[in-house]
């Protein structure tokens, strides 16, 4: 099985967190999305990432199809969840996946009004977790869930912002914080990221081009250093 991928694509973290969860064995292979290969063209096509070939070979791609599959094909992360559970579950993770790029555009923002006006819809996505999120520790119990990794890429890259450019885009949400904490603390956002993964995240996002990464979100802060004192965060 292999998973094409962009190295800071959120919806290829969401696929290789999933394999990563359920201990599927898997092969990454990273590609320019400036210039795709032909052979990613023929199978993609829309030509983006991610696209997971099959231990049979079928390409497969959508991050929501790719995630439906393996956990259809392989053993279920919460097995004993019912159909209308399932479908919850579901719709959850597809708003995940539909706040990937709001979050990727806020992150990029020139200015404090683009931050401000690409961070709504991500502020809603959060508001909404922030109500229905319960006892915990994770979406459905003790149990890590689809749900759990879906919303994974965007907790973890909200806890890079924070440490990187002692910027929180999570806000006053202490469940949707103490689920972020929880879920960091499993290991999968590393284990499903390339070892480079967090300076090529902070290159592109935390680049003298956007707001964040000048450090004008918060006084005293600039690109690259580990918001680690009281007068930074």
């Amino acid at each position: 099985m292999k998973v094409v991928s962009f190295k800071i694509c959120p919806f290829v973290q969401r696929v290789t967190a999933l394999l990563e969860a359920k201990a599927i064995p898997y092969e990454i292979e990273y590609i320019s999305l400036n210039n795709k290969p032909r052979w990613f063209l023929d199978i993609s096509p829309h030509g983006q990432v991610p696209v997971l070939i099959t231990d049979n070979g079928t390409a497969l791609f959508e991050s929501d199809a790719i995630a439906e599959y393996l956990e259809d094909a392989y053993p279920a992360l919460v097995p004993d969840l019912s159909p209308e559970d399932r479908a919850v579950n579901r719709a959850w993770s597809t708003l995940a996946s539909k706040t990937y790029l709001p979050q990727c555009s806020a992150q990029r923002s020139p200015d404090a009004d683009a931050l401000a006006e690409r961070s709504a819809s991500l502020d809603k996505a959060f508001d909404r977790m922030e109500e229905r999120l319960g006892g915990g520790p994770f979406f459905d119990g003790d149990r890590v869930g689809m749900v759990d990794i879906a919303w994974l890429p965007l907790l973890h890259r909200a806890d890079i912002m924070n440490r990187r450019a002692c910027y929180d885009f999570l806000g006053d949400r202490p469940k949707l914080k103490d689920w972020q904490k929880v879920l960091l603390s499993t290991g999968l956002a590393d284990k499903s990221v390339a070892p480079d993964f967090e300076d090529a995240f902070s290159a592109f996002y935390l680049s003298d081009q956007t707001f964040l990464g000048k450090g004008c979100a918060v006084k005293g802060c600039s690109f690259g250093e580990t918001c680690a004192t009281d007068a930074c965060c």
